[in-house]
């Protein structure tokens, strides 16, 4: 078996590509454009070295630089001119390349160099298995969920700063759990529709009442007491020169409007999210409280689940794996998670497994009794142990095609 190993450096303008022979030595590097005419480019020029050094196989590898190598991945599968010859085409962690670069000495920084030490990863063997692309539905899935998750991001962080600045209006009311939701319709309401603490303070407690109750649709049980605990927070918040105030009631109304489009955005995702789920059968809806984003979201980043031999391998891609510690006779019992992984596969299932939590006994049992064992980073801890211990449910659900049953309650 001879094999040309293709090193490609991806950037958002150009692909710098290191073609190495068999032994090692170099059989040409060369840069193209990263469209469509570079990449035929780059495949005419592959074809041409395999053919001039009479070799059998090719090897490419490119890092995972954002989303500038998916085209060229796609274009490397679909176009026939290598496929009378073994072609594999792997997309590298970026941190595994970097760590393999610190082997040699004193190797400069640039695109070339970059090129090379990914040919040389490759022709070394210490990498992971192909891409998976076999099937584009998990791909556009994907696209979905993933946008998904950055939207879910965005939100987060308008309403931390939002919270900033609400503390500058309503300081005690940002304190304390005035509304059991603080981003609820009549929380917002209150923000939005009156000038200052000041206004809210001095307002008729009818008058609150009355639009308490007719913002909230007359779901609360006693509108009058958070009516009086509105008008208490108000009154001994901090109270704001009216230049800054008027400043700060903008901020926080666009700030408002920026959270309800998100959301809107959100729902629109999961829509769509849902209707892409239905050509992709799959047993994790079977599972109460994960629906078709959760599931959507584990599912198109596991793609085919054949490609992990068990489940541990498919918590450390999902980055649910903890480092051993170990010398000698000692061996740590306080270890730390690793810091590679899919990050967004570790998102959903943090997710989904926050939602059992909450409608499965066992989960529920299981999160609290390793929230109870510690008394720092209770949360964070028990979620992330409830998620690793989801991943053998999903591991097994999808390797057996298998509906879940929840055991009974004794």
């Amino acid at each position: 078996m001879s094999q040309l190993y293709v090193g490609i450096d991806v950037s958002s303008k150009s692909n710098v590509a290191y073609l190495m022979k068999p032994d090692g030595s170099k059989h040409s590097t060369f840069l193209v454009r990263n469209s469509l005419d570079g990449s035929r480019q780059l495949v005419k020029r592959i074809h041409n070295a395999i053919t001039s050094e009479s070799l059998t196989d090719v090897i490419i590898g490119l890092e995972s630089t954002s989303v500038y190598g998916d085209n060229l991945v796609c274009f490397l599968r679909e176009d026939g001119t290598l496929t009378p010859y073994n072609k594999k085409i792997h997309v590298l962690n970026p941190k595994q390349v970097a760590k393999f670069k610190l082997a040699y000495n004193d190797l400069p920084k640039n695109d070339y160099v970059d090129a090379f030490v990914i040919a040389d990863c490759l022709r070394f063997g210490r990498i992971n298995k192909e891409v998976y692309l076999d099937d584009y539905r998990y791909k556009a899935l994907q696209n979905l969920t993933r946008a998904r998750f950055f939207a879910v991001q965005n939100l987060t962080k308008e309403k931390q700063r939002f919270l900033n600045y609400l503390f500058k209006k309503y300081s005690t009311m940002a304190q304390e759990k005035v509304f059991s939701d603080t981003f609820s319709t009549t929380a917002l309401a209150v923000y939005e529709e009156f000038d200052s603490a000041e206004t809210l303070a001095e307002m008729d407690l009818q008058q609150l009442t009355v639009f308490i109750k007719e913002k909230g649709k007359n779901r609360f049980p006693d509108p009058d007491a958070v009516a009086k605990a509105i008008q208490k927070a108000a009154r001994s918040s901090y109270r704001l020169p009216k230049t800054v105030n008027d400043s700060v009631n903008q901020v926080l109304s666009i700030s408002i409007s920026s959270m309800r489009a998100m959301e809107q955005q959100i729902k629109a995702f999961d829509k769509a999210i849902a209707d892409q789920m239905e050509l992709i059968p799959n047993t994790l809806t079977s599972i109460k409280g994960i629906g078709p984003v959760y599931s959507a979201g584990i599912i198109a980043e596991i793609g085919d689940i054949n490609r992990f031999p068990n489940q541990a391998s498919l918590a450390k891609y999902a980055g649910l794996a903890w480092q051993q510690h170990q010398s000698g006779d000692f061996e740590s019992q306080n270890t730390r998670m690793i810091k590679s992984g899919n990050r967004y596969l570790k998102y959903y299932l943090g997710e989904a497994a926050m939602s059992l939590v909450r409608c499965d006994a066992e989960y529920s049992r299981f999160y609290h009794l390793k929230y109870n064992e510690v008394n720092k980073y209770q949360h964070k801890r028990a979620l992330a142990l409830t998620a690793r211990k989801l991943v053998r449910l999903v591991f097994r659900l999808l390797k057996d095609n298998c509906l879940y049953r929840a055991p009974e309650s004794k």
